[in-house]
């Protein structure tokens, strides 16, 4: 199973990894991609750069996808490449994708479905992705938010709620840490998100702590956000256990299973 990590630099990273990585105001975009190409190069793996700041880079020109300008979603493109990488002699595939702050409302929950979509594309095909965030002009908050979604980090983490969700390979996505007040409402956004997607979710629990009474009521609330859906917690310990069934949410209309 993938195991969540920071890392120091972005030689520590592998095929498969998701990483968040925080720009400073000081880092060069131009320079960081040229880094990124020169690893893929040296390890023998197709890349691609996501962002339409770079269109203007000769250098890069051959490499960028403009998400503005694809015939799809990201996510199908990134597969599509990921496909063609292996028809084409490449070891895998190195996405790295430059995301730039907009002042639409509705970014942060569109930015929440795009890792999500991300964060499943490397665990499932071996892709190595990082996301690099201009430290300019994002809301804390929203950074915050988005480190919960990636198991890797590189460089310094910013505080975020005391949770993570990421991919389990085909079993399931997986949830450390603890869900409480601070981070229910994410949490609870995360799962309509993936139940958006497929009629049961797999949440294996080894690494979670616990839930206060705020992540239990996002839980059944998440559980109940469409009809037919139901979501499976494997591996909870006596605590989370106990909790979610004194607190009364252990009941048949919510179509939630915890198991150990």
């Amino acid at each position: 199973m993938r195991a969540p990590r920071t890392l120091i630099t972005l030689d520590e990273v592998d095929t498969g990894d998701h990483v968040c990585q925080v720009l400073d105001r000081t880092d060069d975009v131009i320079d960081r991609s040229r880094a990124f190409v020169a690893d893929g190069a040296l390890h023998g793996d197709k890349v691609v750069i996501v962002g339409p700041a770079l269109q203007t880079s000769s250098e890069f020109a051959q490499l960028v996808l403009d998400p503005s300008r694809l015939d799809g979603s990201l996510l199908a493109a990134v597969r599509r490449e990921a496909a063609n990488a292996g028809r084409e002699g490449f070891r895998s595939l190195r996405v790295l994708h430059h995301v730039r702050p907009s002042c639409r409302a509705e970014q942060t929950g569109e930015l929440l479905r795009s890792e999500l979509d991300l964060e499943e594309f490397a665990a499932d095909t071996g892709a190595l992705v990082v996301c690099a965030y201009s430290g300019v002009g994002w809301d804390l908050s929203t950074l915050q938010q988005i480190g919960c979604l990636h198991p890797h980090y590189l460089g310094s983490r910013a505080a975020s709620p005391a949770f993570q969700v990421y991919r389990a390979g085909q079993q399931g996505w997986a949830v450390d840490g603890i869900v409480d007040s601070d981070g229910a409402a994410l949490f609870g956004t995360i799962l309509c998100a993936l139940l958006a997607q497929t009629v049961t979710v797999r949440l294996l629990c080894q690494a979670l702590e616990f839930f206060d009474a705020a992540g239990m009521s996002a839980l059944a609330d998440a559980a109940r956000y469409l009809p037919g859906r139901k979501v499976i917690l494997e591996g909870t310990n006596e605590t989370v256990r106990l909790a979610w069934e004194l607190s009364g949410f252990a009941v048949p209309d919510i179509p939630v299973v915890m198991a150990p």
